[in-house]
């Protein structure tokens, strides 16, 4: 057990007098403060450091010169071996300034080099390891860190505070012994403690940072060789730096294009990033297992076993664990045989319990009797990626997976718009459904006519009644079913919901591990029908048989399944929509129906594969829905994401010009709250379809600055500090005013239910609820209902007031994944009637995104400091943002053969290292990057729309000139441009002719992808794009107004008209 003393053993006397709480107020970096003031008592070494101790040996070189002594010490560490205990990465030594990670044995330093954190963390982040000892030889001893009280030995949650009757320093961990009540009985400041790492390194007290001159003679390691060396080290733990060098070990992907040849090349393409995105996903979960699991068991109303347990690794947020995910219980103890179960998780981690749920398929021979010596592995199922490569298949080899128009637009060919030939419905809105609203009728019109239809829902704009609408009408018009899909249950959900109330007879299929789950719309799931058909009576019998027994004999059962099957064909066969999520659409269940209308739903978060699975289903028609503006699919694997396997479909076709309709009426914000994103995300396009008297709540008591504005950006310097993980983050301070204004809330008079707290990082979700938890000031079940959550959790979702934890506080490290405008878009527009935003304004406004949030914020007096009841404006003062450099992304525009990911933002650069380099922040990985940009000075855009999206290139390929000729090609001979569209909607579709100049642009070897919006002219008297010319800032095509409404096509933006004007 740590505790340091303030007494060194050569200073004793002239120490008496020292106070600690000079220095715990931060400056733990003084020299005063500095590593040799301390000594270490611990378990593994009991006595205090003498004065022989703490001196180290050097070589005798008296006698030579200052240039040879350089000379001699240059050439002794090239030639000199290496000690055991030099850092890994760059060979540093000196026993003062290393440590060893307990798990693997290696050592590392506390030098940052040319990373943004030191080596040790940086190894201790990657490798998931958590304990750490010092040197023998180092002046604290040979130690392993670890809590004084407790003796938990995770560096991330250790820290230090003084003792109030000692000169001594005591190790605790964060939770809970330094948050117990009781800490503060034992003599010991806890409202001192702070952290053992300081913005990703070891306070120098306790490992001491190497000189600059011993950084600049050691080996100069990136954090890309980094990473690739934990990699190695997880098959071969001897792997060296030198081992990057062999052949095939930084092979990257082949990137995903914007054009492909043909069907062939597109799966060529995706289907190695599908197998990449598989085997890491597998890898991973399989080495997820957990041992010394506490279970403790119960029985559910339909009497199968069930299990509870804690799964302490899944803070992580490495694996994401979901309702419906198997997982194998494992018992190895001696009360009973060794037994183990496969089941499926029933309930997951929140702000109530963190027990994980989960039913056993069988309950014979369960050890009901035994609490302690579980394990529990994830059980890998490859069904998604093997229906993704399945469906990749059928799109190249069956000509009948889709219709020849669909197939020439997926793969970005050139072709003629095509407009269906359809008797519009009298009436646009469905029954029982809400009316539209204008551009909602403009977006179910349009698509009723057009084979392939995007359409854009920005937040609260009404795209699932758009959707549940359009899906009525298609039913009705078209022969067969429409297939509706998602990528989420939850989606697919709230669709259901909505289609079954205009009547029409719907089917939701889910998977078979979901059947036992409860949902709203159970009773439309085709299991439940299939048990609640009376008209198979034999099949009924059979049910209520092995309900009864638990199984059937061999021959019933076998009948059983074939009466089942029947059943199921019967009641998909009969249904006027089938509801299920894109993977779900691989289903053996549905492969002998072929689908012509096609509608996925919130197809911004599905991958291309995964959106293939249901269009190959024999899709003639269909609707992609959702809003490339938020957050994007998730992949695990960062090489299959820089490849661009993060890219959706929906984008891609963006990109390449087919113009999304855009929904234009929020009706879910308070119109303060709508201004910023409407101007940053949706060029100012967005309406509100409520007042401020709507969303204005009077009795509500609560300290707004300005009351006609609920809103307000509080300002808080508390800094981050790494969570228990070692790969979250948390910040404590941030935390605390989480529950005062929490708190304030609920003494206003909001319920619970009504109040929603945003934060990025797993390891303040969990910290706040656990602090809201010991340290509320209410009843603890109050904070209970208090959903805390990620912004990933909330997207799609909205409460009456949402908090924003920012959590990032640093000095080096950047903001991540903060800096991800999807990601801001999403947590700015959950609230209904008001949102409170807590970070830091310094370090956030150094980002263009968030200096424009917090411009806005100041100019409508929101942006405060000081106490919840005594808020003040804060006098912070911005600099001017420098210019964003837009052109850069356009380079490539060029290259016939365009990586899709060469039209969106790259990551954002980290600050400068000591060294002046530059490096991209790890953190942002999370890589659905942008289609527009963010704007660096709002100023400079003389419009009330202020963020507009730079016109994109379409680079002139194969197929931006022959296509135009016919019609539509067919897909057997693609370089062939002579046959024509043939099946499905033949007789219904007529050409619009070939495309105008205000759809396509060629100018010189360029194709300009104008289609975004045809309201724009060519400019006069401005430098052409001829011959390959790059696309300039002040390119003469200016801006576009690009998803603007449909409903003026003649009609110039303001953003236009004023650079014609000006001749910007």
């Amino acid at each position: 057990m740590n505790r340091f003393s303030t007494q060194n053993t050569q200073d004793t006397q002239d120490d008496e007098n020292f106070s600690f709480l000079e220095y715990s107020g931060g400056d733990t970096q003084a020299s005063q403060y500095d590593y040799n003031d301390f000594s270490l008592e611990s378990q593994q070494t009991n006595t205090l450091l003498d004065g022989s101790q703490s001196q180290f040996v050097e070589p005798d070189l008296s006698g030579v010169g200052a240039d040879e002594l350089d000379a001699f010490q240059d050439l002794a560490i090239v030639e000199r071996e290496l000690p055991e205990h030099a850092c890994r990465y760059c060979g540093i030594h000196a026993v003062n300034s290393v440590a060893r990670c307990v798990t693997c044995n290696k050592w590392f330093c506390n030098s940052r080099g040319n990373t943004s954190g030191s080596h040790i963390i940086n190894h201790l982040v990657r490798a998931k390891h958590k304990e750490v000892a010092l040197h023998p030889d180092s002046p604290l001893g040979e130690t392993t860190l670890e809590c004084y009280n407790c003796g938990c030995r995770n560096v991330f949650l250790l820290g230090f505070i003084p003792a109030k009757s000692d000169t001594v320093v005591v190790l605790l961990c964060r939770q809970p012994c330094a948050a117990m009540p009781s800490s503060k009985d034992m003599n010991w400041d806890t409202s001192q403690w702070l952290p053992l790492i300081d913005d990703r390194c070891f306070l120098a007290w306790l490992v001491k940072v190497p000189s600059e001159q011993e950084q600049l003679r050691a080996r100069q390691i990136t954090a890309h060789q980094i990473n690739k060396l934990e990699e190695l080290w997880k098959d071969n733990t001897e792997a060296t730096l030198e081992d990057l060098e062999k052949p095939g070990i930084d092979d990257e992907a082949l990137p995903v294009l914007l054009r492909y040849e043909d069907a062939y090349q597109y799966q060529n393409i995706f289907g190695p990033l599908v197998k990449m995105e598989a085997d890491y996903d597998k890898k991973l979960k399989e080495s997820q297992t957990q041992d010394d699991i506490v279970v403790r068991w119960d029985v559910g109303l339909n009497q199968k076993r069930i299990a509870w347990f804690y799964l302490p690794k899944l803070e992580s947020g490495e694996v994401r664990l979901a309702v419906g995910d198997e997982l194998r219980l494992r018992y190895r103890g001696e009360l009973h045989p060794s037994w183990e179960c496969v089941g499926h998780v029933i309930k997951i981690p929140n702000n109530v319990s963190d027990e994980v749920g989960l039913e056993l398929r069988r309950s014979d021979n369960t050890p009901v009797e035994c609490t302690h010596n579980f394990s529990v592995d994830f059980v890998w199922k490859s069904t998604s990626f093997d229906r993704m490569q399945a469906a990749m298949k059928t799109f190249a080899v069956d000509e009948t997976s889709v219709s020849g128009y669909i197939y020439h637009k997926l793969l970005g060919h050139e072709v003629d718009p095509q407009v269906l030939r359809t008797q519009m419905p009298k009436r646009f809105s469905a029954p029982n459904l809400p009316e539209l609203n204008h551009s909602q009728v403009y977006a179910v019109k349009s698509v009723l006519q057009k084979p392939l239809s995007l359409i854009q829902g920005p937040p609260g704009t009404g795209k699932t009644v758009t959707s549940a609408t359009i899906v009525y009408h298609l039913a009705k018009m078209n022969p067969g079913q429409v297939l509706v899909c998602a990528p989420s249950n939850v989606a697919v959900d709230q669709l259901t919901e909505k289609i079954h109330a205009t009547g029409l007879k719907v089917v939701r299929l889910t998977a078979k591990s979901r059947e036992a789950l409860d949902s709203p719309v159970s009773f439309l799931t085709l299991h439940e029908q299939v048990q609640n058909n009376d008209t198979h009576v034999e099949l009924q019998k059979l049910i209520q048989l092995k309900t009864e027994q638990g199984e059937l004999s061999s021959s019933d059962e076998k009948k059983y399944k074939m009466l089942k099957r029947a059943c199921e064909r019967e009641i998909l066969q009969n249904a006027d929509v089938i509801l299920c999520t894109c993977v779900g659409a691989g289903d053996p269940r549905l492969s002998k129906f072929k689908f012509r209308t096609v509608l996925i739903d919130e197809a911004t978060q599905a991958t291309e594969p995964e959106c293939m699975i249901p269009l190959v289903l024999g899709c003639k028609q269909a609707v992609l829905v959702g809003d490339h503006q938020q957050l994007g699919p998730v992949i695990m694997n960062k090489k299959a994401a820089r490849a661009g396997l993060c890219q959706s479909l929906f984008e891609r076709l963006v990109i390449l010009g087919i113009r999304p309709i855009r929904l234009q009426v929020q009706y879910r914000m308070h119109p303060c709250l709508s201004e910023f994103p409407s101007n940053m995300f949706y060029e100012g396009s967005l309406q509100n379809g409520v007042t401020t008297q709507d969303r204005l709540r009077k009795h509500v008591d609560f300290p707004w600055p300005a009351p006609e504005t609920p809103m307000f950006f509080h300002s808080n310097l508390g800094q981050e500090e790494i969570s228990s993980s070692g790969t979250s983050y948390l910040n404590r301070t941030e935390a605390s005013n989480c529950e005062k204004v929490v708190t304030k809330f609920l003494k206003s008079g909001i319920l619970p239910p009504q109040i929603g707290i945003i934060t990025p990082y797993e390891g303040q979700r969990s910290y706040v609820v656990s602090y809201m938890q010991f340290n509320g000031s209410l009843r603890k079940d109050l904070y209970k209902d208090i959903e805390v959550a990620s912004v990933d959790a909330f997207q799609g979702r909205e409460k009456d007031y949402i908090i924003l934890s920012c959590v990032r506080s640093n000095e080096h490290q950047g903001i991540g994944f903060l800096n991800d405008p999807r990601r801001l878009n999403v947590a700015l527009t959950r609230a209904r009637y008001g949102v409170v935003i807590l970070g830091n304004p310094r370090v956030l406004s150094k980002h263009p995104l968030w200096h424009h949030l917090l411009v806005h914020y100041k100019d409508k007096n929101c942006l405060v400091e000081g106490a919840l009841n005594n808020l003040k404006k804060s006098m912070i003062q911005f600099r001017p943002h420098r210019a964003y450099r837009k052109d850069e992304k356009f380079r490539q525009g060029l290259v016939h053969q365009v990586d899709a990911r060469e039209a969106f933002a790259k990551p954002p650069l980290a600050s400068e290292n000591r060294r002046g380099s530059r490096a991209y922040d790890s953190d942002f990985m999370r890589t659905h990057d942008p289609v527009g940009y963010i704007p660096s000075d709002m100023n400079s855009i003389p419009s009330s729309s202020q963020f507009s999206i730079p016109l994109l290139p379409t680079p002139n390929g194969p197929f931006t000139q022959d296509l135009s000729q016919s019609s539509v090609s067919s897909r057997k001979n693609v370089k062939q441009q002579n046959s024509s569209y043939g099946g499905g909607y033949t007789n219904s579709i007529s050409s619009q002719g070939p495309l105008t100049q205000n759809a396509y642009s060629s100018q010189g070897s360029m194709s300009l992808a104008l289609s975004q919006s045809d309201r724009l002219r060519m400019m006069e008297n401005q430098t052409s794009l001829s011959h390959g010319s790059l696309m300039s800032q002040d390119s003469s095509i200016g801006y576009l107004d690009d998803y603007k409404s449909q409903g003026n096509d003649t009609i110039l933006s303001q953003d236009f008209e004023i650079r014609s004007q000006t001749g910007c």
